[in-house]
């Protein structure tokens, strides 16, 4: 009995040497390089791939491959293509071999893209406008499309003469055909185009999707911005000993040791303005009380302020009484026991 299966194709003829070459040096490129983007050839003028290929040249290198020589060569180099990797690699599509940082790469790509003139249907990436003065447009039929889009000119010197700038299209407003044709006149390529990237194939494994590669670099700072305020209060409040930590904590420190002596009444250079204030201050209380209740004794309280460390401590006089009435008021060696109580 006969078995019926699926014919298979098997190649007599041997492999054109152009395309034995192109797989040679596609094997070589991917063993030489990590990263192979993957980018849409797909109405991208040859002049924007020319300039990519020169502003690309210190970190890799483009080439144009057919996918199907590109599975091959691929397939010899790491002996197999993944499923991922091979859905991907179809169609018009342009490689660029590089071993530099992939988020880098994207950065570098959108950093150098290329002006080039409006075509229909573009959108206006900014207001457009087209700016008095001359032209090298002779007058003919583009002077309608001048006044069609509002433009005011006059003939000078034979040639077309812009009187005033025009807005000829706000930003997101699409590109028409009469704003393309007078951009051309004008000589304005307002529009900034770039490498479409698809992927990045990694390291030979697998393939990452560009949206998965994109950095927002604005977010990462915000997020690096709280992480340090976290870590600086998670250091201070564990006392971490480095410079920035230090320069804070030791003057707090150094406060909260003066305050606690100055309660505990531990005479030092730093407390002793406190605990003279606080003396004085409760003497001052101590005669109020007494006053009122020992006339007698001649005792006043000042309502002046209390004297700083740098002023210093004057003695409250007693008003004067007559020569019958005039007694004795305590010793010095009374005044500095009172005193000494009170620390």
């Amino acid at each position: 009995m006969l078995a019926i299966g699926k014919r298979r194709y098997v190649r007599t003829k041997p492999y054109p040497r152009r395309k034995v070459k192109i797989v040679e040096e596609a094997i070589d490129l991917l063993k030489r390089y990590q990263y192979i983007f993957l980018f849409d050839l797909h109405g991208l003028s040859a002049r924007i791939l020319h300039e990519y290929r020169y502003r690309l040249r210190p970190y890799g290198q483009i080439k144009i491959i057919k996918p199907t020589l590109f599975k091959i060569a691929f397939t010899k180099a790491y002996g197999g293509v993944p499923i991922d990797i091979a859905e991907k690699v179809r169609g018009e599509i342009g490689f660029f071999f590089t071993n530099a940082n992939p988020a880098e790469v994207i950065k570098i790509i959108a950093e150098n893209s290329v002006r080039r003139a409006a075509k229909p249907g573009d959108k206006a990436p900014f207001d457009i406008v087209v700016p008095a003065g001359p032209t090298n447009a002779s007058p003919g039929p583009i002077i309608s499309k001048f006044g069609k889009l509002k433009i005011p000119t006059r003939v000078q010197e034979g040639k077309i003469w812009i009187v005033k700038d025009t807005v000829v299209a706000k930003a997101g407003q699409e590109i028409t055909p009469e704003i393309a044709e007078v951009l051309r006149v004008v000589g304005i390529e307002p529009i900034f185009e770039q490498l479409r990237l698809i992927g990045v194939i990694w390291k030979g494994k697998r393939f990452v999707e560009i949206a998965e590669l994109a950095v927002d670099v604005g977010k990462y700072k915000e997020l690096f911005e709280a992480a340090a305020v976290y870590a600086k209060n998670l250091a201070l409040n564990i006392v971490y000993p480095t410079r920035e930590v230090l320069q804070i904590v030791i003057p707090a420190a150094h406060m909260r040791a003066v305050a606690l002596a100055a309660r505990l009444g531990v005479v030092t250079r730093e407390t002793l303005p406190m605990l003279l204030s606080r003396a004085i201050a409760e003497a001052n209380s101590l005669a109020a009380l007494v006053a009122s209740k020992a006339p007698e004794l001649g005792l006043s309280v000042s309502t002046v302020p209390q004297p700083t460390s740098q002023q210093p401590i004057q003695p409250t006089e007693t008003p004067k009484e007559s020569a019958e009435e005039k007694k004795e008021g305590p010793s010095e060696e009374e005044i500095a026991g009172s005193l000494a109580s009170l620390f």
